[in-house]
């Protein structure tokens, strides 16, 4: 019964095949290896952008920095939610790679900014001119860090607002492919249709051991990324084990179906959850993350049964009484189980008095 993070799951079996066949014989390094160029093609057709610039590096901590280091300079400053990943988990590595631009923190539930908070936030800022930080960029994090979705027209209403300012937009993709399966989507629809000029895809979340692309839109930026990564050592020369885990995530669109099957496990747990008396989600379950509140001697048996899951936000106590609401975050993964989810949801139900496993359909 393993809940933590999606990071914590194992790299699907197609990948690793994938992995042991790349490691036959030579090939050329530094990403001048023949499955880059079927990588860069198959990720060109799935955004239905040809002329996109396509880069592999192994976290998305990398794939993020980067990124938003081609789209702000160091006078400026990056609107994203008060609690984006860029902003909470990443030790600053924004702020390093850009060479010192600031992040404004923009309010909104379930993760999601909202167009009057961040038309808001960028009117207040640069306003005396050389004395002020600068408007830079707009970063949305898709699925957000509360486990809700953007929907294309939500994305559009923030780009939107950023285009108006002249501000170029990078999406957090690190969940991507939970919200592309969540939404049924076109990829196209969900990033540069919507305004988005850079994307960190995801794929350590989702079943591989190390790889994320950053898709630059614009292809104009594919230099600069380039000389960034080398500069900021992220550039692997043996790039075919990066080449190799990105093909085969792509292929068939074993991507999406990775992410479906963490939907839909984290579906059959809050759909568990939801009978369970003293048991609350407190946001949207759109993708493979929830976060739900129980008493605490729900936590207590859950636990001693070996559940392993985070109570969010840190720093709460399972000692004190039993009838009292705790808050957890609860992550699927492509590898979670209708059996996992069960034992978990029957843990909880054993620590509230329930009359034995919760029933929850199979779908």
């Amino acid at each position: 019964m393993w809940f933590t993070s999606d990071n914590a799951g194992p790299a699907a079996p197609e990948v690793m095949a994938a992995l042991v066949a790349a490691n036959a014989g030579h090939a050329p390094s530094y990403g001048a290896d023949p499955a880059m160029e079927r990588v860069r093609a198959r990720l060109r057709e799935i955004f239905e952008a040809p002329e996109a610039a396509v880069h592999l590096v192994a976290t998305g901590t990398a794939a993020n920095a980067l990124a938003l280091a081609c789209l702000c300079p160091p006078w400026a400053t990056i609107f994203c939610h008060r609690e984006a990943h860029v902003e909470s988990d990443e030790c600053g590595a924004p702020e390093f790679y850009t060479g010192g631009a600031k992040l404004t923190l923009v309010p909104g539930e379930h993760g999601r900014m909202t167009p009057e908070a961040l038309a808001q936030a960028v009117a207040a800022t640069g306003q005396v001119g050389v004395h002020n930080v600068q408007r830079g960029a707009v970063s949305l994090t898709n699925i957000t860090e509360a486990g809700a979705v953007y929907a294309p027209g939500q994305v559009r209403a923030l780009a939107d607002i950023a285009r108006a300012h002249g501000l170029p937009v990078h999406m957090d993709g690190a969940r991507f492919a939970n919200a592309v399966a969540a939404l049924g989507c076109a990829p196209a629809d969900l990033t540069w249709r919507a305004g988005v000029d850079a994307l960190s895809f995801g794929g350590t979340k989702n079943g591989l051991p190390g790889a994320e692309a950053v898709i630059l839109f614009d292809p104009a930026k594919s230099w600069e990324f380039e000389l960034r990564r080398k500069r900021g050592g992220h550039l692997f020369s043996k790039h075919r084990y990066l080449s190799a885990q990105m093909e085969a995530y792509l292929e068939g669109d074993l991507w999406l179906d990775l992410a479906a099957r963490a939907n839909r496990a984290a579906k059959r747990l809050a759909d568990g959850l939801r009978t369970l008396p003293g048991a609350a989600l407190l946001h949207p379950v759109d993708g493979n993350m929830l976060f739900a509140a129980l008493p605490r001697e729900a936590h207590r048996h859950a636990r001693a049964a070996g559940a392993q899951y985070y109570l969010w936000p840190f720093g709460q106590s399972l000692e004190g009484p039993g009838h009292e609401p705790v808050s957890a975050r609860l992550v699927c993964d492509w590898s979670t189980t209708e059996a996992d989810v069960d034992a978990l949801l029957a843990a909880f139900a054993d620590g509230l008095g329930a009359q034995g496993p919760v029933a929850v359909a199979s779908g």
